[in-house]
């Protein structure tokens, strides 16, 4: 059959993915794996597609983290996706309860066939699938699967007459559990005859996707700090442990990153806050968003002082109008609108609230948008790689932080920072949460189309 029917849609692969591609044809088990934007994907749903015109079954499964991103990612997927291979042979509906992709028309021989798109991420997500037979099964980023999720998918493809898996993944530790359970033992077994079925591994980079230029492929790629474990995973493809310095190239060239000069360009001033605990302090720090969205300054800082442990909310309130007040002289011109809280301390957060609004303080005092741990970390790595992020040199909490975050040494599944006291994960937190709820407008890891 050929790879389309009429060249409607651009595919356009090298000969490495036309080989994988082809390979799925043969093959039971198929995993892409490999950096970003690197058409592992797009192999995936193409080859997918391919044997849904030929299948007996009737019912299939896509998923991803979460049923939206599996309709977004594999459904549509840039143009490419499942519902444009079959476009005006499908239409989307319901299936017990489940988004799903009808398909009925000259590429299935006027049969129906069923996709139903579901989340993975959590441990009940298999509820949404279980006892029902699955003929085939495409997942992607399938690391970000809870197991209980891909031992109930391949539990459900037991009866199928054509059985076949389609999994993608940037590569990550390479103790995770994706690895040791299944991916792993797949190869090993695949080697030694006894996986019965056939077993088609591609790896990939962005120097593969032929659809990519030059021009863009490096400024992708200036997206990511060298020195970070997400460079080695998601630009040169490698399993990696998270190990050592997080932000290696701040610690490397501090003075870089500093300035003792006043920002110009300020669009607008935001300040995060932390608040502490038993084993914490609570901390504000103030970033100023500069020349609409292309760079963040961070213009103060302030740990409360005294030891740490019970929080005194008169004191924080007092020392964080003070905060405040002292930016605002610095820069009278800029609005400061908006104070992000640590959204894990409701009371204190209604205080403050209650605190601005006597002395009339035009600021929305709000809950910071936390996000992954990772993806914050991440997004400042990138900010740091591309140039676009500095700090006053007066700013000793926020320096001492970023030179001496670690990973966790002993997390070698999943990536962890430190967070036993060593370090300054306090003003960490605080300085995130100061921008965190811009990164769309920061445009950090963009997308190459």
């Amino acid at each position: 059959m050929a790879l389309i029917t009429k060249k409607t849609i651009p595919y356009n692969f090298s000969e490495k993915h036309r080989e994988y591609i082809r390979n799925c044809r043969d093959c039971i088990y198929n995993v892409a794996e490999g950096a970003v934007r690197a058409g592992k994907t797009v192999d995936n749903v193409i080859a997918f597609c391919r044997e849904l015109c030929r299948t007996p079954d009737k019912l299939h499964l896509a998923t991803a983290s979460t049923a939206p991103t599996a309709k977004l990612v594999i459904g549509d997927c840039n143009g490419f996706g499942i519902e444009h291979y079959f476009r005006g042979q499908c239409r989307w509906g319901k299936y017990r309860g489940n988004e799903a992709l009808i398909i009925h028309g000259k590429f299935t021989e006027n049969r129906e066939r069923i996709v139903m798109f579901v989340g993975g991420a959590k441990a009940d997500s298999y509820k949404k699938f279980r006892g029902m037979s699955i003929g085939m099964w495409i997942a992607t980023e399938i690391d970000l699967h809870h197991e209980e999720t891909i031992k109930e998918a391949l539990t459900r493809q037991a009866a199928a007459k054509l059985r076949k898996l389609f999994w993608d993944l940037n590569p990550g530790s390479p103790f995770a559990m994706i690895y040791e359970k299944y991916i792993d033992v797949y190869a090993k077994n695949a080697e030694d005859g006894t996986l019965l079925g056939g077993y088609n591994y591609g790896h990939f980079t962005i120097y593969d996707n032929i659809n990519i230029n030059d021009k863009q492929r490096e400024a992708f790629i200036s997206q990511y700090d060298p020195n970070s474990v997400e460079y080695r995973r998601k630009i040169r493809g490698e399993r990696c442990i998270a190990e050592g310095l997080i932000f290696q190239t701040f610690a490397d060239d501090t003075d870089k990153f500093l300035t003792d000069k006043k920002f110009s360009g300020v669009k607008f001033i935001s300040i995060g806050v932390d608040f502490g605990g038993n084993k914490s302090a609570t901390t504000f720090v103030a970033a100023a968003i500069l020349e609409n969205f292309r760079r963040i300054g961070v213009i103060a800082d302030h740990k409360i002082g005294g030891g740490k442990g019970t929080i005194d909310p008169d004191r924080v309130n007092r020392e964080l109008m003070e905060f405040y007040r002292n930016i605002q002289a610095e820069y009278p011109n800029v609005k400061i609108p908006f104070v992000f809280c640590d959204s894990a301390e409701q009371t204190i957060i209604n205080g403050i609230r209650t605190a601005f609004a006597r002395a009339h303080i035009p600021a929305a005092v709000k809950d910071c948008f936390k996000g992954a741990i990772n993806d914050r970390i991440y997004a400042l790595n990138g900010l740091m790689s591309q140039g676009r992020f500095l700090v006053n040199k007066d700013c000793k909490n926020v320096i001492n932080s970023l030179r001496n975050q670690v990973w966790d040494a002993k997390e070698l599944t999943k990536d962890v920072r430190l967070d036993d006291g060593t370090c300054d994960i306090d003003t960490a937190d605080a300085l995130e949460y100061s921008f965190s709820s811009f990164l769309k407008e920061l445009n950090v890891y963009a997308e190459v189309r």
